[in-house]
């Protein structure tokens, strides 16, 4: 099982942050067959084999994913693609 934590700060304000992040919840659920599910100012990312959350605070979007033994293998490559995806989001 591999864990993958990602947090980057900002200076957008909750309102804008969390429209800034709907594009990425949108792309990670369509790339990695994920079911978003907003609760607040959080979404849990739910399939088999991986759950996960972003979370959007006033300064910072924090994402945490825990993959199942199969996803495992393919953490690196999910990790980047978040932080990527993130640092365009937040620019």
């Amino acid at each position: 099982m591999a864990r993958i934590s990602v947090e980057r700060t900002h200076s957008l304000g909750l309102e804008a942050a969390r429209e800034k992040a709907q594009p990425l919840v949108d792309k990670l659920a369509s790339q990695y067959g994920l079911t978003p599910s907003w609760a607040g100012d959080t979404v849990k990312l739910k399939r088999s084999g991986v759950n996960g959350t972003l979370q959007i605070s006033e300064k910072t979007v924090k994402v945490d994913v825990e993959l199942g033994l199969l996803m495992s293998a393919m953490s690196g490559m999910i990790q980047s693609e978040i932080e990527r995806s993130l640092d365009k989001a937040l620019s």
